[in-house]
């Protein structure tokens, strides 16, 4: 009786996903765009001084907070509403630069394991990150901006793949799964692109992606986060959608040429669509094979070795494999591959 329940319990709930899938198929969202602008959360609150409030005169201090529950920090006015608040020595990146170091946020810390990534999620990239004349400044900033984000989007994974080791060994013990976890696992390969049922396909593509790896390439893309994708769209990685898709047209498109670069509402969907793009899309087969391939030896899953399998990435091919890892190398970046965030929210 239970198992025509279970039965019968799965074929409703993957009948009203099939219906959710064909509303938004033949109802699709606007695809009129202007610029996705999420907002960069920090609330306004007056520098305290031996406990007591300092004089607003002399400027106000933008101080992190707990948001709902213990996801993230920081709580809500967009990144241009700073701009208000300027001075003539400082501006929205300057001040973002100043949060973190209020925070005890330290790059180098975090390098050598003494310290945990704080978890603050930007939605969006200072708009005058660019105007940042000292160029160790302006990249720690980014990276510090980027890393809590990539690792947040690792975690996800991480719990996915979790979850997925478990039902595989409950399913060799031949476990009868409950309509919960098969409705789970049919969601899990629609989201990756397996056929149903194909849990050790499912487990060699629900895997993290190498933070160096992600720094390199958000930098490379973004051009340190200044670049108009970036900008307007938040868009880190340059990924591509189609002439119906939302997104931004780029300047030097070629006329026979209809794609654009896809615009995403905040960062973090940013930073989450790209680590789906290497964990689905064909053309990037051969890197899930080599961190398959590390896994097995008990490797680190390393972003410089990774980095060979991008080729296909960027028409500058090996070029484009070089300056990857040239940048992980100048700035360092494979020591954040065993970056965590802070479990203290």
């Amino acid at each position: 009786m239970n198992k025509i329940f279970e039965c019968f319990a799965l074929i409703t709930a993957g009948g009203l996903v099939s219906s959710l899938v064909a509303v938004a198929i033949l109802n699709p969202p606007e695809k009129a765009i202007g610029t996705p602008r999420a907002d960069l959360k920090f609330t306004l609150a007056p520098k305290m001084v031996d406990g007591a409030p300092q004089d607003e005169a002399k400027g106000p201090r933008f101080l992190p907070i707990k948001a709902r529950g213990s996801e993230t920090l920081l709580a809500s006015v967009n990144i241009r509403s700073l701009s208000e608040y300027k001075t003539e020595t400082e501006n929205s990146a300057n001040i973002l630069d100043k949060t973190f170091k209020d925070m005890g946020y330290d790059l180098e810390q975090v390098r050598i394991g003494a310290q945990q990534v704080p978890r603050v999620f930007l939605a969006s990239m200072p708009d005058d990150i660019g105007a940042m004349l000292e160029i160790p400044r302006k990249k720690a900033l980014f990276f510090k901006a980027v890393l809590p984000l990539i690792l947040k989007v690792n975690a996800e994974i991480s719990e996915d793949r979790k979850r997925l080791w478990d039902l595989k060994s409950r399913l060799v013990k031949a476990e009868v799964l409950p309509a919960s976890e098969r409705l789970w696992l049919i969601v899990m390969a629609e989201r990756y692109n397996v056929k149903r049922g194909s849990v050790n396909e499912l487990i060699k593509r629900v895997d993290i992606i190498p933070v160096s790896l992600a720094l390199a390439q958000a930098a490379e893309e973004s051009g340190w986060g200044t670049s108009r994708f970036t900008r307007e769209g938040n868009a880190m990685f340059g990924q591509w959608t189609t002439a119906k898709g939302e997104g931004l047209v780029p300047l030097d498109r070629d006329e026979n040429k209809t794609h654009k670069v896809k615009a995403f509402k905040s960062l973090f969907h940013s930073v989450r669509a790209y680590a789906r793009n290497l964990n689905t899309h064909r053309a990037y087969q051969g890197l899930r094979s080599m961190r398959l391939q590390l896994r097995k030896k008990g490797a680190p899953i390393s972003g410089y070795i990774l980095a060979e399998s991008l080729l296909s990435y960027s028409e500058r091919g090996d070029d484009y494999v070089k300056a990857l890892r040239s940048l992980m190398t100048v700035n360092k970046l494979k020591y954040f591959d065993k970056a965590v965030l802070n479990i203290d929210a």
